[in-house]
């Protein structure tokens, strides 16, 4: 199932590249599926970690992926879809950035399905890692390729590491290990 995933998202993200660079878009996507694989996670969390954006920022639809890979893997893709992209349709205006990142760090303090925090923090350790590799390179020069400015991306992710942290106790050693290294990265980016 690994394989048929890595093909469709490549397929679904033809053409989309990293913000700001050269690097293809689905070099994130296979780092999240590495992230969950190599802590635990089984096939279906991995291959719904390869597709997690695929219906945020592809004309793929939830329906498409439940009839590809089964309704495990649709859940856990629905579960880690900001709402506003779910059902966001051309035309129609994306909510705030704040907006969706607050829904995103509610959502994680209420949110029973591990599987689906796990591939929310695989997401996130992926994204601040790259964020910590290029801001080495070009410096505050990276901020100019987001939705929002250093102050607003500190907030977010140190509110995301919080909401992750506090949810520690109910889940399993996997879940523990990586949002421990979540926090680690968000501090060491955001000292």
């Amino acid at each position: 199932m690994i394989f048929e995933a890595i093909k469709f998202a490549c397929q679904a993200h033809e053409g989309h590249f990293r913000k700001g660079t050269n690097i293809p878009y689905i070099s994130h996507l296979t780092n999240v599926m590495k992230i969950l694989l190599e802590y635990g996670y089984d096939e279906e969390v991995a291959v719904a970690g390869l597709l997690h954006d695929t219906v945020e920022d592809t004309p793929v639809t939830i329906e498409q992926v439940e009839a590809k890979f089964g309704a495990k893997v649709a859940h856990l893709v629905k579960g880690a879809t900001e709402p506003s992209k779910l059902n966001h349709r051309e035309g129609e205006e994306e909510a705030p950035w704040k907006v969706r990142k607050s829904h995103t760090i509610d959502y994680v303090g209420r949110e029973q399905d591990e599987a689906i925090l796990a591939l929310a923090l695989a997401d996130k350790l992926d994204n601040i890692r790259a964020i910590a590799r290029d801001y080495r390179r070009v410096g505050d020069a990276i901020w100019d390729r987001f939705n929002a400015p250093y102050e607003q991306q500190n907030w977010y992710y140190y509110s995301l590491a919080e909401a992750f942290l506090s949810r520690q106790e109910e889940f399993g050693e996997e879940y523990r290990t990586l949002t421990e290294e979540f926090s680690e990265a968000v501090r060491e980016m955001f000292p």
